[in-house]
């Protein structure tokens, strides 16, 4: 989209062509279009509370009683190790982050599918739509990260715990910023693929609670059996799940050269993802 110089009568204030080619992202629209993204942000989070008796408290109880049952089925049951932190701090940490990284996952996903309405009416930047649900998993992220520290305070004020302070702590907005854009890249790619292949709609739910699995959650990787070690290491969350836990509780399996893979694994990720997203915008209508 380019605008146009009024110098004549007949001449157009602004005029929309067609971008030539997938890589012809104009970001610029993304800037003049902010206004919208913070309407949609302000849209998902009172239309998803709106009904509700608790509303905005739905925030903490869902992290509060997974780590619960965490604690109880992973931790007292199964005997699963927390590489030597309370269980209720290992579990929140990880449920805290896993959960934002998969709502960016699960609900770009469905970005097309949800938006074909909007998307066949009116224009505006597509990209506004994921980096909305992006922005407002922000905000419940920062509420729950609120519940975290305030149980870390509980554990240092009446548990005497010593938490291990670390400049590690200085790589969390890094850490934060890196689960955005997988989860941003991976959703949009899978958004792409599901206006062609439907199929992917019903597995996607399925494979993320598969990815937990595989993915330093309800384990530490220094607890994982030694032949799994390095396939678990291969992806791009573990090292950021376990710089998270080192930075905030001073313990995790984690190095340079395994956040440096994760970086440049997301950027590969988040470019595929806006690549893909960007070519089948133009043509997605006829399919969905």
């Amino acid at each position: 989209m380019k605008e146009v110089v009024q110098g004549h009568a007949d001449t157009w204030d602004l005029v929309i062509e067609p971008r030539s080619g997938v890589f012809d992202i104009n970001f610029t629209d993304l800037w003049r279009y902010r206004d919208l993204l913070w309407l949609l942000v302000k849209r998902d989070f009172v239309s998803f509370y709106k009904q509700t008796i608790l509303g905005p408290l739905w925030f903490f109880i869902q992290p509060f009683f997974t780590t619960v049952i965490y604690v109880f089925i992973f931790g007292s049951l199964a005997g699963l190790k927390t590489d030597g932190l309370p269980g209720p701090l290992f579990y929140m940490t990880n449920v805290v982050a896993w959960n934002y990284f998969s709502d960016c996952l699960l609900k770009t996903s469905t970005v097309f599918k949800d938006n074909a309405n909007i998307f066949g009416k009116v224009y505006f930047p597509r990209l506004i739509m994921p980096l909305s649900i992006v922005v407002s998993n922000m905000v419940r992220f920062a509420v729950q990260l609120l519940l975290l520290f305030l149980t870390i305070a509980y554990y240092i004020i009446f548990k005497d715990y010593h938490l291990q302070l670390n400049a590690y702590f200085l790589l969390f907005p890094l850490i934060i910023i890196l689960m955005a854009m997988l989860g941003l890249g991976a959703g949009m790619l899978i958004s792409a693929l599901t206006t062609k292949y439907r199929d992917l709609t019903f597995l996607v739910t399925f494979g993320v609670q598969l990815l937990m699995y595989v993915t330093p959650v309800i384990y530490p990787l220094s607890s994982a059996p030694q032949k799994y070690k390095g396939f678990i290491a291969l992806n791009p969350l573990s090292p950021i799940m376990e710089g998270m836990r080192l930075g905030l509780l001073g313990k995790g399996d984690f190095s340079f050269h395994s956040l440096l893979y994760s970086v440049i694994a997301t950027l590969v990720i988040l470019f595929t993802g806006i690549v893909v997203f960007n070519k089948v915008e133009k043509t997605f209508v006829d399919t969905v």
